[in-house]
């Protein structure tokens, strides 16, 4: 079977695309901006790519043509498809029809840690002998990929809230089938979609609606928003439900003692109803991270997992790339890439690496880069989250001239500077990478930690900060006060 990719350099679709071909079905795409990491693996993989949106991309007439949720009316190949009368299918549709119907399927799914949760989710399976196939939003460092197609009876797969297509305005993981559904978490975000938090707590109590009487509801009790919708369904809820937490003592499932004083390991101890289940290690760092360990362990005890293969896999996971990677050390400054861009992740993300590095500096570099984070719905949270670090600074809204295409205001960056300088927290605003590695060289020094936050590449930051500090040699020493 031939399929169409259309957006097909999209994080979620060349994912797809890899499956698609590893299945055996030949596979081509179209995208307008073509460029690594995607268009590197693609090529790898031998994939075809045409470069911009044309009609005769679409020839010879593929069986099924999948457009991306970033696609809309207007574009040349999606009208294509509607004139030729051609099949077409949501990326989220297809990876249900085609890998996870008939398939064990557990969803991991959540404002917070959902990639994170299914990447460990998966490794867990995976030490547990159960052969996963996956399907994550980020590289998972232990398989280096980030998907996976086997002939095993599991899938693994991140459920996202955000919409399917242009034709499909439901969130992408309505289609994934659950036998097992994790909700860490909800808060409100993707503001350019979601009206409210009540809209997005409808999403995932749809999401809930769909767990088989035979499956598991693993609820995050931690998160009050969870509680409410999990309560609010009552005896609607058809399904059986497994809580975990930290802070909930009325948690089914919990984790306490948890123990950072080593370097390398985090340790805590899991208690199910009360009773000791198992001392647990993991390199993640973070009350969140624990969170996430939480939610796969439970999942991994309901698909019957033994808990040393459970231990096993927590003590071995390796993390995904851009969750608090470390990208290099140059000159005793460790600068490390992070995904976060919601306000609750940044907090989550500086207090950890706070726990984790103490006694040294830690500089938050934040770029307003997603939907929600280039918008003012999130202005005074920001400021709270961002005071944490000791030195920050904020880069200017990313593509500003589109970030305001649904009407709602921008954030100020200038004041969101002055917001945390307010508090006492050094800050200051700048339009892009350039500036802030000028700024950051002749102010690092030995033992300082540079958090750099944001959901896209940055125009390249970490590697010219690193390059920047390499260059200086021993001049690196604190040329002044942060």
């Amino acid at each position: 079977m031939h399929y169409h990719l259309i957006g097909i350099c999209g994080t979620a679709m060349a994912s797809l695309a890899g499956m698609l071909q590893a299945r055996g079905h030949r596979v081509t795409g179209s995208d307008q901006n073509v460029y690594p990491p995607m268009s590197t693996m693609l090529a790898e993989l031998g994939i075809t790519v045409r470069e911009g949106y044309r009609a005769e991309h679409l020839d010879p007439v593929p069986d099924c043509v999948v457009v991306g949720n970033a696609l809309s009316r207007g574009n040349a190949e999606v009208e294509e498809v509607l004139n030729r009368r051609l099949l077409y299918r949501s990326q989220a549709e297809v990876v249900k029809e085609e890998f996870i119907r008939g398939r064990r399927s557990l969803v991991a799914a959540g404002t917070h840690g959902k990639t994170t949760t299914t990447s460990i989710a998966a490794w867990v399976m995976e030490q547990g002998g159960l052969n996963p196939s996956f399907l994550v939003g980020g590289i998972v460092e232990n398989f280096g990929s980030s998907f996976r197609v086997t002939a095993g009876d599991y899938f693994v797969i991140e459920g996202d809230e955000y919409d399917t297509a242009y034709f499909d305005k439901g969130p992408k993981f309505m289609h994934y089938l659950p036998e097992v559904a994790i909700v860490g978490n909800i808060e409100y975000d993707h503001a350019d979609i979601y009206a409210d938090l009540a809209a997005v707590k409808l999403a995932f109590r749809r999401l809930m609606n769909l767990v088989p009487g035979n499956g598991r509801l693993i609820a995050g009790w931690d998160s009050p928003h969870v509680r409410e919708v999990v309560t609010e369904m009552g005896d609607n809820l058809h399904t059986r439900l497994e809580t975990f937490g930290i802070t909930s003592d009325d948690a089914r499932w919990r984790a306490s003692d948890i123990d950072y004083s080593d370097g390398a390991m985090t340790r805590f101890r899991v208690f199910c109803e009360g009773r000791e289940w198992g001392e647990f290690e993991t390199p993640l760092i973070g009350d969140f991270n624990i969170r996430n360990c939480l939610g796969a362990i439970v999942a991994g005890a309901a698909w019957g997992v033994e808990r040393a293969a459970i231990k096993a896999a927590l003590a071995t996971f390796k993390s995904v790339r851009r969750r608090m990677q470390v990208r290099g050390r140059e000159r005793g400054v460790t600068v490390i890439d992070d995904f976060a861009h919601h306000p609750t992740a940044v907090r989550e993300t500086l207090s950890a690496l706070r726990a984790k590095y103490k006694g040294s500096r830690v500089v938050a570099v934040f770029e307003p880069r997603s939907a929600t984070s280039r918008l003012a719905v999130f202005q005074d949270d920001y400021v709270d989250a961002l005071r944490q670090a000791d030195h920050v600074i904020v880069a200017n809204v990313f593509n500003r001239g589109r970030a305001g295409d649904n009407s709602q205001p921008l954030l100020d960056t200038d004041d969101l500077a002055a917001g945390v300088a307010s508090q006492g927290t050094p800050a200051f605003c700048f339009d892009g990478a350039d500036e802030i590695v000028r700024h950051l060289a002749a102010q690092l020094r030995d033992g300082d930690v540079v958090a750099i936050m944001s959901n896209g590449g940055f125009g390249g930051i970490h590697e010219k900060l690193l390059g920047a500090l390499r260059e200086q040699g021993s001049g690196v020493g604190g040329r002044g006060p942060m």
